[in-house]
């Protein structure tokens, strides 16, 4: 775009102009899988990576495209691949830095799903995962070793709602020569902006916040453009000769964007973790509301979370916006908009209590999944966390006494009227 526009005004526009043949205004859904060529020399030259275009949309689709550059635009990237799914943007974004016999540092505060990736899906593929706790910078350098390849976290942990100290982790990677990964998809690029913290790349399960209605899968990973790439040797996918296009070195011809150009030339054209272009549509039209969306989710969040704080029937609330949270100041700096809408309690009663409460609520929705406009309530222990073990559960926040909540944007009282007759029936 022609100058420097602020938040509310990209959430819209970035990356989309009118349709030129039809004037739509509105970004077309292109529910098509192959592009016709315009010549002979214009296939060669695109499947040489000598230009930019559509071949067939495993690789880029128009409308995914769109999608792609306002999510890199939101987050201060230079370019984003879109991908099916947030655990596929974990893979995609692992894919071109590990090889057989490598190791990623991963925070102790993940998603469930994603420490069972880590942990033992990846070991198919010959690399490994260490777990440290971020809050021990020394404990993180320590983990590091020759064959490490990327520092992992999120900058608000699922479930807990920990906010990590980005700039921090981002140092200690820094000395390291190493890539740091933040997974954003809780705090959104609204509320946080990894890649202005050091961090060299954004995964996102564009699933929850940035489509925010609960329709479409979907997963990005954006490119900060800032990380070299050749420095060390560490990462040939992306600096030595690839020999599927004559000896190409991707870091060498596209300098800040190889790491994007790699992900799409060989990423999705070997993993075929392919965005649909419907997806992308959903997603990109729930993105034009996600600053007003993300705001009264905060909102809602903070008045919840001090009511919970305050009932006898609650043990804890992991918020980090509450000023007796020990991640509170850090929120403020890592997430000066609000601490998100993501956090968990814990219920007196343990375990059937929990299991009570979420069977007694009637405006929540008891799903596997957060970011929604709706409220969402789950017993991670139960469900999303029941593959680790009491120990992996406890460290990610997930005791069998906690419940997990996503904090829709109705009305803050209604919420919180369906907690207190739901808890009503579960400690009685």
């Amino acid at each position: 775009m022609s100058r420097s526009y602020g938040f509310d005004t990209l959430q819209i526009h970035a990356g989309a102009r009118p349709d030129p043949a039809t004037g739509a205004r509105q970004v077309p859904i292109y529910q098509t899988t192959a592009y016709v060529f315009r010549d002979a020399d214009h296939a060669a030259a695109l499947f040489n990576l000598q230009e930019v275009g559509y071949i067939y949309s495993r690789l880029t689709n128009p409308t995914v495209a769109v999608l792609g550059e306002r999510i890199a635009t939101l987050e201060g990237g230079v370019g984003a691949v879109c991908c099916s799914s947030g655990h596929a943007a974990q893979i995609m974004a692992l894919f071109p830095l590990m090889g057989p016999g490598c190791n990623l540092i991963a925070s102790t505060r993940l998603y469930g799903g994603t420490v069972t990736q880590f942990s033992q899906t990846i070991k198919r593929f010959g690399w490994s995962a260490k777990f440290v706790d971020f809050d021990d910078l020394d404990a993180l350098a320590a983990a590091i070793d020759g064959n490490t390849r990327a520092i992992f976290c999120e900058s608000i942990a699922n479930p807990g709602g920990y906010i990590t100290d980005i700039r921090a982790v981002a140092d200690v990677a820094d000395r390291a020569g190493l890539p740091l990964i933040v997974d954003n998809t809780s705090a959104t690029p609204w509320l946080c902006r990894p890649i202005d913290l050091g961090a060299t790349l954004v995964v996102h399960s564009t699933t929850k916040y940035l489509t925010g209605n609960g329709t479409v899968t979907g997963g990005a990973i954006v490119d900060s453009g800032k990380f070299d790439w050749s420095a060390s040797g560490k990462f040939p996918s992306l600096s030595a000769p690839e020999p599927a296009y004559h000896g190409l070195k991707f870091h060498e011809t596209f300098g800040p964007l190889a790491f994007t150009f790699h992900s799409i030339a060989i990423g999705l054209r070997d993993l075929g973790m392919t965005m649909n272009p419907q997806g992308a549509h959903y997603t990109l039209m729930g993105i034009e509301t996600l600053s007003l969306r993300m705001q009264r989710h905060v909102e809602n969040a903070r008045k919840v979370a001090e009511w919970l704080e305050n009932d006898p029937r609650v043990e804890h609330v992991t918020y980090a916006g509450l000023p007796s949270s020990p991640y509170y100041e850090r929120g403020k700096r890592v997430c000066p908009k609000g601490a998100g809408a993501l956090f968990t309690f814990a219920v007196r009663g343990g375990y059937q209590a929990c299991v009570k409460l979420v069977d007694s609520l009637e405006l929540f929705s008891h799903v596997a999944n957060l970011g929604d406009t709706r409220s969402l309530i789950i017993h991670s222990a139960s469900t999303t966390h029941r593959q680790l073990t009491p120990e992996q559960q406890k460290a990610a926040g997930a005791a069998p006494n906690v419940v997990r909540v996503s904090i829709g944007i109705e009305d803050a009282d209604d919420i919180i009227a369906d907690l207190d007759q739901a808890l009503a029936k579960a400690t009685a």
